[in-house]
């Protein structure tokens, strides 16, 4: 019984986590319209100063700031184009929902940013740009540099994607075959004035990370990328041709991207307008409010999802062994995002695949519960944010004849929790501010 009470009290914390990092609301804390003037941060644009708006950008939450746009714009706004993971919409009249491919990029996406460069090229000086970034703009906007192709840039992505290289590694590779990221985009607006509104889904909110920093400096080189390939053992299993544009790049044959200091940024604003600590903030007060003392443990997680899987588990272990490092009932909160190295071929993703190392780690505990998921609503290639479980998991998987260990092996969580009902799914959530993980500890 209290078990399912906790498991109860666990999606409503993470629920309100969710409502916590809505783009709209997030767009709307940092952005307002006064008069003519918009207020951006700490800057103001007189809006009857600009001959034309163009509302432009990528990502899984960039519908839903478009929408927040919109209702602030209105008639303002000259033309809009915004390119969104299929089924990721608004409710949106003078901006273009365009649907692309994600994780790995598509033909609709290379469409799409075909579409959005043009617009970069056609502002003037006299020209306001807004861009709005959010997770996965990076492969909602591919543009591949000659002679890199669609099919070699998602070659390369799933390689990366598979070796375990974290968001800003496999970044620092697909902005250097492309020719809009890393501040690409920025460099083709000018001399329009630019201001990016950016959702943040990546550790420490880099700029030149979010959806691989199109508006901002990037503070990678062709010579980090070579390395990242280099780390994973991926300079012979690469295609060719992005291996021969990073050695072109390293020879001085092509420009690098933009850098801190170049003048184009004098006109160019990035600002944040949300990330996981607003997610985490909000799930601390919301267990706070059910009775929980919550510890959040950090929002900067990252590294091989099983293994802070066991650092959670034995956390929970310990406060229920002595009562440190805080006296049960206690809610340990944790965001960020972590990684999975596929040695399998199983079906699932990092927050199923946390649950599961967790729960192999807590079987048999007494008044614990687990989740973790996605605040996009989507953990890897699967219909689920995430899962959830408890001490007696183990136990009724084994009644249905499930190996927890040799699923976790085959990285398979995705059909351990489906038989037993754990999946948490929330449907396509128009925001993405990475991951939310909670580990509940009753009395």
């Amino acid at each position: 019984m209290l078990e399912r009470k906790l498991r109860r009290e666990a999606l409503r914390i993470f629920r309100a986590a969710l409502h916590a990092s809505d783009p709209v609301s997030a767009v709307n804390r940092r952005v307002r319209v006064t008069g003519s003037v918009l207020v951006a941060g700490n800057r103001k644009y007189p809006l009857d100063s600009f001959r034309r708006i163009f509302l432009t950008g990528a990502g899984k939450a960039s519908a839903a700031m478009a929408l927040a746009m919109e209702r602030m714009l209105g008639r303002r706004i000259t033309d809009g184009w915004v390119n969104v993971k299929y089924h990721h919409l608004a409710k949106v009249r003078r901006v273009r929902l365009h649907e692309c491919g994600h994780p790995v990029p598509d033909e609709a996406g290379v469409e799409g940013a075909g579409r959005i460069a043009r617009m970069m090229r056609e502002a003037g000086p006299q020209d306001l740009v807004i861009y709005l970034g959010s997770g996965g703009g990076s492969a909602l906007m591919p543009a591949p540099a000659p002679p890199v192709t669609l099919e070699e840039k998602q070659a390369v992505t799933r390689l990366l994607l598979a070796s375990g290289a974290n968001i800003h590694e496999v970044n620092a590779v697909r902005k250097h075959i492309s020719l809009l990221k890393g501040g690409q985009l920025a460099r083709l607006a000018q001399p329009a004035t630019v201001l990016a509104l950016l959702l943040s889904d990546v550790i420490g909110d880099d700029l030149d990370v979010i959806g691989s920093g199109p508006t901002a400096p990037d503070a990678s080189t062709f010579g980090s990328a070579r390395a990242v390939l280099e780390k994973y053992g991926l300079l012979g299993r690469a295609p060719r041709a992005v291996i021969h544009r990073i050695e072109a790049g390293l020879r001085g044959e092509i420009p690098e991207t933009p850098k801190q200091g170049e003048k184009l940024f004098e006109t160019v604003q990035n600002l944040v307008v949300g990330s996981n600590a607003l997610a985490v903030e909000a799930a601390a007060a919301e267990a706070r409010r059910l009775g929980f003392r919550p510890l959040v443990l950090s929002t900067l997680i990252e590294g091989e999802t099983r293994e802070v899987a066991r650092v959670h588990a034995a956390i929970a272990r310990e406060v229920l062994l002595s009562g440190r490092p805080a006296k049960p009932p206690v809610c340990l909160i944790s965001g960020g995002e972590t990684t999975v190295t596929l040695r399998g071929s199983g079906l699932g993703g990092r927050n199923q695949e946390f649950v599961l190392a967790a729960a192999i780690d807590l079987a048999g505990a007494g008044n614990v519960v687990v989740l973790s998921g996605g605040t996009d609503g989507t953990d890897g290639p699967t219909d689920a944010a995430g899962a959830v479980a408890d001490g007696r998991t183990l136990s009724r998987a084994a009644g249905l004849r499930l190996d927890a260990a040799g699923m976790l092996a085959n990285n398979d969580s995705y059909r351990f929790f489906e038989p037993l009902g754990d999946l948490v799914k929330t449907g396509p959530t128009n925001t993405n501010v990475m991951d939310v993980r909670l580990v509940l500890v009753g009395n």
